[in-house]
């Protein structure tokens, strides 16, 4: 396995090549990568660009009924989950010695697939739990119940995060963040002149007083109406999504003894110590200060028996789609049914599956990547990031709005960017995490405290530059400011992302837009914030940050203007950081495929030329139709933008896409010069 350790590769050891700009060339393949059943001749690429593209496929797809949503991602997941129940299957039924990894895997699957045993069960895994609850006797005690509800698995009013500390990136810290909602967004409690989100709040209280009720709470109705009102206490004191993006104001370092002049009225000390960080820090970040002082100061008002019928509540939840079928049932009716559209559960085999991927990961990533992930492919891909950071390096030096100085940072910046492919060099050791095949709830259980107390474990310590915030399998990719690092797990290098057998074209498109979209994150409105070093440190000037500002402004204004749903448009404000990142990576994309074409005129394969071919890739990974709850939650809570917008709000920024289809006045794709939003 010493080859794993070729996992992690930064720009300081890639080739003279890459870092002067020249290109990279890679085989070429005669096949195209389009796929042209999917195009809608009815339209046309200049008025609608992702309905001439997927138009037919749009038409004639049915959503799969136990999915909200159905497309590429959705595609790749279906080969994904079947590659892995092929090899949780294997490790099932296989001789694997007691202990080890396969085994682990195995028997977790096992007791997962045991639907009688945990039907017979009902609520008993649970009552340890609920036993733990009833005996709480003061509002002193919630503090503990929360750090121990973290580790559980069940989310709290007050939670924490630790990771690398972002203005001394030699250290981890904890965050303390907010938290403890039932529902997707604070919107869904708080928008009562929106008929559709008031009606989700009522059913949702519906569905809290079934809960209950199935718990044995003879005062279910009672308790579910107080729990949504203590919800939405909590929801009017959050924070919004949009202002949880600024690094800068969610940073407040506050020592733990100051604690309780910030937020008096919660046992901070007891809530720390019983997490395990009081015994290795000295200090937190505080990410919503309003946030927990108005907690603090809330908790000990709300009734005890209401905290108690929330706590309740919330460990119920956390674990109902691992209880008995009348739980199960429930959860699903509320969570995949009314928020998102959903009218049958996927097959219990790939619950199953994707129960391991949360709780185990790494561990089933390591056997995936040995079977499904070739050198070559990792090979091909490397070639292309080379060919992207050279790229995104001549785009800064020719930039015109960006200072000199603030460009010379930049190029620095650029030129630490860690590019980690495929999988970990190192991967995590679950030896002490016991799993039984009869004891489903108690092995998640388990593996929710062993993956917390792993984290905590950090406070202290150096920090580990070799870890991945995702597992291998993940379809998925991610840059990491506090490491400087773009990160492309295996599970995200395959079709239509990327496809060995296709022509350059059509994967410069793909995941070539996916990997810049990744490195323009380092120098996005957060990503901006951040040194090479992973430090938040200014290191723009006033203009230039004024220059950006107005940029990102115009694209705000640009994503605002798409309404997926009648009355919901795109929150612009929210998405600004993916739009941003879209729109840069496609330009630093295309600027590496005219790289890697060395001087030489594209090909035409499949009646369209290779600029052709890079926009189609791009629309085509985009292909998905959603249900409209779930796109109602997707427009409330993710900070992406719908796959049109992702495909539309994209390309007509883009000079190439103009030239390549020939896009005019009068075209609906068209927009004046003075309106693009050309970042890089």
């Amino acid at each position: 396995m010493k080859k794993l350790l070729a996992g992690v590769i930064t720009l300081t050891v890639l080739s003279a090549a890459a870092h002067a700009g020249a290109p990279v060339a890679a085989p070429a393949p005669a096949r195209s990568g389009i796929d042209l059943s999917h195009v809608d001749p009815a339209v046309r690429a200049q008025d609608d660009f992702f309905a001439h593209l997927n138009g037919h496929w749009l038409k004639t797809a049915e959503i799969p009924a136990d999915r909200p949503s159905w497309g590429s991602f959705a595609m790749v997941g279906e080969v994904t989950q079947a590659r892995l129940k092929e090899l949780v299957e294997q490790a099932a039924s296989g001789p694997a010695a007691a202990g080890s990894d396969a085994r682990k895997i195995g028997d977790l699957y096992l007791s997962f697939m045991d639907e009688n045993t945990i039907n017979a069960l009902g609520l008993a895994p649970l009552q340890g739990e609920l036993k733990r609850i009833a005996a709480i006797a003061s509002h002193a005690e919630l503090a503990v119940w929360c750090a121990h509800a973290q580790l559980r698995g069940v989310g709290a009013p007050v939670g924490f995060v630790i990771h690398q500390d972002n203005r001394d990136s030699t250290r981890y810290v904890a965050d303390l963040t907010q938290g403890g909602l039932g529902m997707p967004d604070r919107d869904y409690f708080l928008k009562a002149d929106d008929a559709r989100l008031a009606g989700f709040k009522a059913k949702y209280g519906e569905h809290v007083t079934r809960t209950l009720a199935l718990a044995g709470d003879a005062q279910a109705t009672t308790h579910a109406a107080a729990i949504v009102e203590l919800e939405t206490r909590l929801a009017q004191i959050q924070w919004s999504r949009a202002d949880n993006r600024d690094p800068i104001k969610t940073y407040n370092k506050v020592d733990i003894a100051a604690l309780p002049q910030l937020a008096p009225g919660f046992d901070w000390q007891a809530y720390l110590t019983a997490a395990g960080i009081a015994q290795r820090s000295s200090y937190v970040i505080v990410s919503q200060p309003s946030y927990l002082t108005a907690f603090a100061a809330l908790a000990p008002q709300v009734p005890l028996e209401t905290w108690k019928a929330y706590m309740t509540w919330r460990t119920v939840r956390g674990y109902a789609a691992f209880l008995s079928k009348p739980f199960a049932d429930e959860q699903f009716g509320f969570y995949r049914t009314t928020l998102a559209g959903v009218t049958q559960a996927p097959p219990r085999w790939k619950q199953a599956v994707s129960t391991i991927e949360q709780s185990l990961g790494e561990m089933v990533g390591k056997l995936y990547v040995e079977k499904h992930f070739p050198a070559a492919h990792k090979a091909r891909v490397e070639t292309m990031v080379r060919n992207l950071l050279a790229a995104m390096r001549a785009s800064l030096q020719g930039l015109d709005w960006m200072g000199p100085a603030t460009k010379q940072a930049a190029l620095a910046k650029l030129g630490t960017v860690v590019n980690k492919i495929g999988y970990p060099g190192q991967w995590t050791d679950y030896s002490t995490l016991a799993i039984t095949k009869d004891d489903l709830v108690g092995n998640l259980m388990r593996a929710e405290e062993f993956n917390t107390r792993r984290q905590v474990a950090k406070l202290g310590g150096p920090i580990d530059r070799n870890e991945w915030h995702l597992p291998p399998q993940a379809i998925s990719a991610y840059y990491n400011g506090e490491q400087n690092e773009i990160v492309f797990p295996a599970g995200i290098l395959q079709k239509p992302f990327f496809d060995p057998e296709a022509d350059d074209a059509v994967n410069y498109g793909a995941i070539g837009a996916v990997i810049g979209h990744e490195i323009s994150h380092g120098f996005d409105d957060k990503g901006s914030r951040y040194d090479g070093a992973g430090n938040l440190r200014d290191w723009w000037t006033p203009e230039d940050h004024a220059r950006f500002e107005a940029k990102a402004q115009a694209l705000v204004r640009q994503y605002d203007a798409f309404e997926p749903v009648p009355g919901y448009h795109v929150n612009g404000k929210l998405t600004i950081g993916e739009n941003i990142a879209d729109n840069a990576g496609l330009a630093i994309a295309y600027k590496a495929y005219q790289l890697s074409l060395q001087g030489q005129p594209s090909r035409v394969i499949d009646g369209l030329t290779g600029e052709q071919r890079f926009y189609a890739g791009l629309a085509q990974v985009w292909r998905m139709k959603m249900r409209e709850p779930a796109q109602i939650q997707q427009i409330k809570s993710d900070p992406h933008a719908p796959a049109m917008a992702r495909v539309n709000g994209t390309v007509r920024n883009q000079p190439g896409f103009y030239e390549a289809y020939g896009v005019k006045p009068g075209d609906r794709m068209y927009l004046p010069p003075a309106e693009r939003v050309l970042m890089w």
